[in-house]
C-alpha cells in the first residue's frame, strides 16, 4: 500500500462534541476544503457530534463520513487509545455506556484543577465547563484555560509539563480493561483500531496482547509522525496483520504546526479492508442471533 501524503482519506477526527475546537458544520466546510472524501468523525467518548456532522455533509455528495469513536483503555498501567469505526452509535446501551465515561471525565477533570492549583496554576473549574460548553470534558479544556490565563503559549506546552501522561498534575480515570473495551466496540458492530501507537510504553507489547482480543488495525498514517516513523510502523502492522489506517487527530487547538485534515491518512485499501472487517463482525453477530 501506497502511503496517503496529502490523502482524500482521515479517519482521526474531532470536534466540539469532544476536545476538537471546531463544530461538526465547521469542520466539515473544512473538510470540502481540503479535498477529503472519506473520513471518520471520531470524538472522545461521544457521538454527539455525528448527526449534525451527517447533516452538514448532505451538501457535500462526494464526502463519505464513517461513524467512530475514540475509547481509552487500561493496559500494563497505560493510557491506551482505540479507535472504533462503522459503529452503529445509535445504540442505547452502547450509550449508557458512554455516558457513564463522560461523568468520570468530569471528576477526572476536577481533581486535575486541583492540582495544578497546588503547583500554583490557577484556573476555575468553572471557566473550564464554559470552554467544554456541551462537550466530554477533556485535558485540552483545562489546557486552554490556562493559556487564557497566560501560563503557557500554546495548549501542548500544558500538556509537556502537567497534562500529560507522566504530567505533575496527571490524574486518571477508570476505564473499562482491553477486552472490556474491544468488547464494548463489538457490541455495537466496531471495527478496533490502535491509536498513536507510538505514544505507549511498549508498544508492540500493547499490540501483542491486543491482536488476539479483536484489533484489527492500527494507526501507520499518523500525521504526527516522520516518514521513517511511518515505515517502520508499516512494518510492525505487516507482522500483526493488521490494517494500517491513521489520518490527523486533528483538533483544531491552535498548536503551532498542527496538521490540517488530509495532511497524511490511509489508502483507500484500508477502507475498504475496515469494511470488510465490518461486514465480518456483522455477519458473525447475525449467526449467532440465529
Amino acid at each position: 500500500m501506497s502511503s496517503g501524503i496529502g490523502s482524500r482519506v482521515d479517519l482521526h477526527l474531532h470536534t466540539t462534541a469532544s476536545d476538537g475546537r471546531l463544530s461538526p458544520t465547521e469542520l466539515v466546510a473544512l473538510l470540502k476544503t481540503q479535498g477529503l472524501e472519506t473520513v471518520s468523525i471520531s470524538d472522545h467518548d461521544t457521538t454527539e457530534g455525528l448527526a449534525e456532522t451527517y447533516a452538514a455533509a448532505k451538501e457535500i455528495p462526494n464526502l463519505r463520513i464513517i461513524p467512530g469513536i475514540e475509547l481509552s483503555a487500561d493496559i500494563f498501567d497505560d493510557d491506551v487509545h482505540i479507535l472504533g469505526y462503522f459503529i452503529r452509535y445509535e445504540d442505547s446501551d452502547f450509550q449508557a455506556v458512554l455516558k457513564e465515561y463522560r461523568w468520570g471525565r468530569v471528576g477526572r477533570g476536577k481533581a486535575m484543577v486541583e492540582k495544578l492549583a497546588s503547583f500554583g496554576l490557577d484556573v476555575s473549574w468553572e471557566r473550564v465547563q464554559e470552554i467544554a460548553g456541551d462537550a466530554a470534558i477533556g485535558r485540552p479544556h483545562i489546557a486552554m484555560a490556562l493559556v487564557e490565563k497566560g501560563y503557557f503559549k500554546e495548549p501542548r506546552e500544558a500538556f509537556d509539563e502537567y497534562l500529560g501522561n507522566e504530567g505533575l498534575a496527571y490524574v486518571d480515570r477508570e476505564k473499562k480493561g482491553p477486552q472490556g473495551t474491544l468488547d464494548l466496540l463489538s457490541s455495537v458492530g466496531g471495527v478496533a483500531v490502535l491509536a498513536h501507537p507510538t505514544y505507549l510504553k511498549d508498544m508492540e507489547a500493547t499490540i501483542g496482547q491486543l491482536k488476539p482480543l479483536g484489533l484489527v488495525g492500527m494507526e501507520v498514517y499518523y500525521a504526527q509522525y516522520p516518514p521513517e516513523t511511518v515505515l517502520e510502523l508499516a512494518a510492525l502492522a505487516r507482522k500483526y496483520d493488521l490494517i494500517p489506517c491513521g489520518g490527523s487527530d486533528y483538533h483544531g487547538m491552535g498548536n503551532w504546526g498542527e496538521p490540517l485534515p488530509g495532511t497524511l491518512g490511509p489508502p483507500l485499501e484500508s477502507v475498504r479492508a475496515l469494511e470488510e472487517a465490518a461486514d465480518k463482525l456483522a455477519g458473525g453477530r447475525q449467526a449467532n442471533a440465529g
